[in-house]
């Protein structure tokens, strides 16, 4: 059953950790946004115990990626300065979209200029998929929004629901045109769920404050629910013995990054 992690490194140079956690979670494929390492850097590391990584370079500027399998297996087929869209091609196994995406963050855009990179990000993977021929597609990244937020959640969007049983419906109609579902199983790791309530916090004095939020989401279209089990979703809170947390619970951004990691293995 492949493995995915994703980790926005907050630009921390943490190539040590990142291949520690990697071999901890036995990830086949790592993907990573603001990282400030060089390629060859976090190879050195990611095969120190054993040569089983390779680079899948790509022409994403926001994002990295290593794989266990041959990096030719995973082919770019649209790419943008956030976003990279690949097909994963596994030996006896159906092929599938791996979207990866880094949107802008708050402190830069709006909730409504989020709203429009949702669209164009959606819009980008319905332009692949009919060329590949199905709508196995896997999307990984950090959102910059929660999973209740407009752009996460809008038709024309990403269309993404809380509810397996509504996103096996597949498409829903609104104003006579059909919008693709995907299924978003981060609603379940909001609050006391694991050791954290989400993958970033922040606590602003503002009247409004979510403190824990998931921007860091993964999202799956409907074909692909027969392979999951909602516990192959995780946060990891600590790399071998190493928390990621500080002592008041919170992530701990000096040391290590703002944002928590997040995996998922899936069968397909």
């Amino acid at each position: 059953m492949p493995k995915f992690l994703f980790w926005n490194l907050n630009r921390h140079d943490l190539h040590g950790f990142v291949a520690r956690l990697a071999r901890q979670e036995n990830a086949d494929v790592v993907i990573l946004a603001e990282c400030p390492t060089d390629p060859a850097q976090l190879l050195v590391d990611l095969n120190a115990e054993a040569p089983y990584y390779q680079y899948a370079p790509g022409n994403c500027g926001h994002l990295l990626f290593f794989t266990r399998f041959e990096s030719s297996l995973l082919t770019p087929l649209f790419e943008s300065h956030r976003v990279s869209i690949r097909r994963l091609e596994l030996p006896a196994c159906q092929s599938v979209l791996l979207a990866a995406a880094h949107l802008p963050a708050k402190m830069n855009f709006s909730e409504e200029s989020l709203l429009v990179e949702s669209v164009h990000l959606a819009q980008s993977i319905d332009e692949v998929e009919p060329s590949e021929g199905h709508q196995r597609t896997i999307l990984l990244g950090d959102m910059n929004m929660n999973p209740f937020e407009a752009g996460m959640v809008i038709a024309g969007g990403l269309h993404a629901v809380m509810s397996r049983r509504v996103a096996a419906r597949r498409t829903r109609l609104v104003q006579k045109q059909r919008y693709k579902f995907f299924y978003n199983p981060m609603w379940n790791h909001f609050g006391d769920h694991g050791e954290a309530g989400g993958t970033f916090y922040f606590e602003g004095a503002e009247h409004l404050c979510y403190y824990w939020n998931l921007f860091d989401q993964v999202l799956l279209r409907p074909d692909l629910l027969d392979g999951f089990v909602p516990e192959n979703v995780r946060i990891p809170t600590s790399i071998r013995g190493f928390s990621l947390l500080q002592e008041d619970g919170q992530p701990d951004k000096d040391t290590m990054s703002d944002h928590l990691p997040l995996t998922l293995a899936l069968k397909f």
